[in-house]
C-alpha cells in the first residue's frame, strides 16, 4: 500500500517536516517530507501491512540541534479499505474522520461460559460485535491489578497496586487451558456456572476461585512456560517492573497487609534485597506466570481491534494507591503526606478525597517525566488511544492534608496563595476560618473552597462580604490561569509525545480557564457531556455545537445512564422535553426507546471526532433488550468513597451478537449519521 503526505506548514529557518508513521505495533517510522515554496510539504512511503490500523503524525525537525517537536500531536488514524492500494493523506484538519464507538468496562461484560465476570477472552468478543454494527472504537476502564486486602473494596479500578501489572481478574481462563485433574475441574466448573448466574459480581469469590485455578495451571504447566522463548521475551522486556510486583504480591499476602510499612522485613525497597528473594521462588513465580498469559491475551485483543481498524481505548488514572509496587520503589515521586481529591462539583457537594498521593513533581520533571513515559509506553503495547482520568490534576490536583478526610479541607497544588497583606488589599479584614494554610508557606493562605458556607462569612458586614467574593472568584477563576497553564505545558507535551496514541482528557469539574487552551495546543480531545455543559448559564450541551476535537457522550461510568437521569429530576427531564427536544406536553415518566433513539442520534450527528456511547444507553433504543429497572445500569456513584463496583450487563456478548434486528439498527444508525 502507497501512502502519499501532504501538509501544508509554513516553516521558519532551518526546520523541516516530517510523519512518524505506526502501525500500532512497532516502534514507528520516521519519513522525511520535502518541499519546493516552504510551505506545501509531501512525501510517500510504502507500507507493507496495510491490513492493520495506522496512525501517522506530523513533526517539525529542527537541523540546528536535532530536536523534534509536532505540528498536530494528535495522532491521524488511517483505516484502510479493502482493496484500496493508494492513499492521499492529509493534515487532521483537512480529513477529520468522525466515528463511533462503545463504552463498557471490561468487568461488566458478560459472556455464557464466563467466570462471573469479563475478562480478556470477552473484550475479543466485544470486538467482534462492534465490528457488525460498524463502530470504530471501544473504551474500556482501567485494567491493572487493585489487590490489596483480596476483598470487595479492592473492587475500584482507579486504585491500582501498580502501574504495569494487569488485574488477574481478567484472565481468561478458557484459553489458560483445562486441569489435568478431571474432579478438579468438574469442582471449577460448577463453580463457573454458580458466579456466571449471578446479576451482579460477587468480586472475592471470582478473584478467588481464579486465584486457585491458576495457581493449579502452574502447577501444572508453569515449568515449562518458563521455560519457553517466548516467556523469557517477554521476562527481559518486562522485567523491571515485574519483578517489584511479583515480590511486592508475594509480600503482601505473607505479611497479610499491602500496607508495606507494616511489613516486618523488605518494609523499604531494596534491590539487593529484593533480588535475593525472588531467586528461584516458586511463589514469585507464580505472578511471572500469570502476567505473562494476561499480556499474551490483552494484546490478543488488541491486535484484533487493530486489525479489524477498531480503536481500543485504555483509561489512564490520575493517582495511584498509597500502597503500591510505585510508592515502594519509587517514593521520591510522591508526598505520602497528602492525598488527591476534587472540591465540590455536581458529583459531590462536599468535594471528594480519592485517597491518593499527590505527585512530586519536581522530582518528576528533573528526571524527564520517564515515569510517565513509561507508562504510556506500556499501555501502548495494548491501545490505540487513552482517556487520562482527570487531566485537570496535570494544571493543579486538588490536595488534602493527612490526616483531614472531607474534600472541604483541600487546596490546590501548586498554587499562588495570598499573604495577609494581599488578603486586606480587597477592603476586608483576615479571618482565619474563611482561610487555610498554604502546606509549604504558613504564613500565606487559600480562601476556603467552602468559605461562604461558614458562619464568620455571613456575619461579615455585605462590603466586606462583596470584597470576599471578589477576592474568592479572582483567586479560583483567574488569578493562576497562566500559572497553570505554564504548569501543564511542561508535563503534558512529554506524555501525548511518547507513543502514537490518540490522547482524551476528562476535563471535567471546576475547569480553569487555561484547561482549555492547552487541549487545543496539544490536539487533546475533550470530554463533552450534555447533562454536564461547560458553558455558563445553559442547562443542557446542544451536541451540535460541540468541537470537533473532542469526544461526545451521554452518560460514563460516574453519571447515571441516559435512562437514569431521565428518571431522576422529573422537572429537570420536562425542561429537557420542552425546550430542548421541542417536544409538546407532559414528559414521559419513562423514556421510550424511540426517544432515546433520537437523542443518541443528536450525539453522533455531532462535529465531535468521536463519538463514544456507554453499552447501556445503546441498549436503551430497544425495550425488548433493555435493562427492566434504569437505576440498575449505574456503573458507579463518585460521592460514595466505598462504592461496590459489580455491574455486570445482563446479556451475554453471543446473544448480542446474534441479535441481526438490533445491530442493524445500530449499524444503519451510525452509517445514517455519516460515522
Amino acid at each position: 500500500m502507497e501512502l502519499y503526505f501532504k501538509i501544508e506548514y509554513k516553516t521558519k529557518w532551518g526546520e523541516s517536516v516530517a510523519v512518524s508513521l505506526s502501525n500500532g505495533c512497532d516502534a514507528p517510522v520516521i519519513i522525511r517530507l520535502t518541499t519546493e515554496d516552504g510551505i506545501i510539504w509531501s512525501g510517500h512511503y510504502q507500507c507493507d501491512q496495510p491490513d492493520d490500523l495506522i496512525t501517522y503524525r506530523y513533526c517539525i525537525y529542527n537541523y540546528g540541534n536535532l530536536s523534534r517537536s509536532e505540528v498536530a500531536v494528535m495522532p491521524h488514524i488511517l483505516f484502510p479499505e479493502k482493496g484500496k492500494k493508494t492513499y492521499e493523506l492529509h493534515d487532521w484538519w483537512q480529513d477529520i474522520k468522525r466515528v463511533a464507538g462503545v463504552a463498557i468496562p471490561v468487568f461488566s461484560l458478560r459472556s455464557k461460559n464466563g467466570f462471573g465476570v469479563g475478562d480478556f477472552g470477552d473484550l475479543i468478543s466485544l470486538i467482534e460485535w462492534a465490528e457488525t454494527t460498524g463502530m470504530k472504537i471501544i473504551q474500556i476502564l482501567p485494567i491493572n491489578d487493585t489487590t490489596i486486602s483480596h476483598e470487595w473494596t479492592d473492587s475500584y479500578p482507579y486504585n491500582s497496586i501498580s502501574i504495569y501489572a494487569l488485574h488477574p481478574q481478567y484472565i481468561d481462563i478458557r484459553q489458560l487451558g483445562k486441569l489435568k485433574d478431571a474432579k478438579l475441574m468438574k469442582k471449577f466448573e460448577k463453580e463457573r456456572r454458580r458466579l456466571n448466574s449471578l446479576e451482579k459480581i460477587d468480586y472475592p469469590a471470582v478473584n478467588n476461585a481464579k486465584r486457585e485455578y491458576t495457581r493449579l495451571v502452574f502447577e501444572q504447566d508453569g515449568e515449562t512456560t518458563l521455560k519457553s522463548a517466548d516467556f523469557k521475551s517477554f521476562f527481559k522486556k518486562n522485567k523491571e517492573w515485574l519483578c517489584p510486583y511479583a515480590a511486592f504480591s508475594y509480600l503482601r499476602d505473607k505479611y497479610g497487609n499491602a500496607d508495606f510499612n507494616k511489613w516486618e522485613k523488605y518494609n523499604t525497597y531494596n534491590e539487593k534485597e529484593i533480588k535475593s528473594l525472588i531467586k528461584d521462588n516458586k511463589d514469585i513465580e507464580y505472578y511471572y506466570f500469570v502476567q505473562y498469559h494476561l499480556h499474551k491475551q490483552l494484546l490478543k485483543a488488541g491486535n484484533l481491534a487493530r486489525k479489524k481498524n477498531i480503536i481500543l481505548k485504555g483509561d489512564i488514572p490520575i493517582g495511584i494507591s498509597t500502597n503500591s509496587v510505585e510508592a515502594w520503589k519509587e517514593p521520591s515521586y510522591f508526598n505520602m503526606d497528602m492525598q488527591t481529591g476534587a472540591p465540590p462539583d455536581s458529583f459531590c457537594e462536599d468535594g471528594q478525597n480519592w485517597g491518593f498521593p499527590t505527585y512530586n513533581w519536581d522530582v518528576m520533571e528533573r528526571n524527564g517525566y520517564d515515569w510517565w513515559m513509561r507508562r504510556m509506553q506500556k499501555m501502548s503495547e495494548y491501545f490505540s488511544a487513552y482517556r487520562i482520568d482527570h487531566i485537570l490534576g496535570f494544571f493543579r490536583i486538588w490536595q488534602i492534608p493527612q490526616p483531614h478526610k472531607s474534600g472541604l479541607m483541600g487546596t490546590f497544588s501548586p498554587a499562588l496563595p495570598l499573604s495577609v497583606e494581599e488578603i486586606e488589599s480587597y477592603g476586608l479584614k483576615f479571618h482565619s476560618d474563611l482561610f487555610l494554610p498554604d502546606n509549604k508557606h504558613h504564613d500565606l493562605y487559600h480562601p476556603k473552597i467552602s468559605a461562604q458556607k461558614e458562619p464568620t462569612y455571613k456575619e461579615l458586614p455585605l462590603q466586606e462580604k462583596h470584597a470576599f467574593d471578589d477576592l474568592y472568584n479572582d483567586f479560583y477563576y483567574r488569578r493562576h490561569n497562566q500559572f497553570w497553564y505554564v504548569e501543564a505545558m511542561k508535563k503534558l507535551p512529554a506524555l501525548t509525545r511518547s507513543t502514537q496514541m490518540i490522547v482524551c482528557g476528562e476535563d471535567l469539574g471546576m475547569v480553569p480557564e487555561c484547561v482549555p487552551w492547552v487541549m487545543k495546543d496539544l490536539n487533546i480531545l475533550s470530554l463533552e457531556i450534555q447533562s454536564m455543559p461547560k458553558l455558563m448559564g445553559i442547562e443542557f450541551g446542544n451536541p451540535l455545537y460541540y468541537p470537533q476535537m473532542s469526544v461526545c457522550t451521554i452518560s460514563s461510568h460516574d453519571t447515571p445512564t441516559l435512562r437514569g437521569w431521565w428518571e431522576e429530576d422529573k422537572e429537570r427531564t420536562q425542561r429537557y422535553y420542552s425546550d430542548f427536544l421541542g417536544f409538546e406536553g407532559e414528559a414521559p415518566e419513562k423514556i421510550t426507546g424511540e426517544l432515546c433513539r433520537h437523542i443518541i442520534k443528536q450525539h453522533l450527528m455531532s462535529p465531535s471526532a468521536l463519538c463514544i456511547l456507554t453499552l447501556q444507553d445503546w441498549l436503551s433504543i430497544d425495550e425488548n433488550i433493555r435493562y427492566p429497572e434504569a437505576a440498575a445500569e449505574r456503573i458507579n456513584i463518585p460521592s460514595n468513597p466505598r462504592h461496590y463496583w459489580q455491574f455486570r450487563i445482563h446479556i451475554p456478548i453471543e446473544d448480542l451478537a446474534d441479535n441481526k434486528e438490533f445491530n442493524d439498527n445500530i449499524s444503519a444508525l451510525i452509517q445514517e449519521c455519516g460515522r
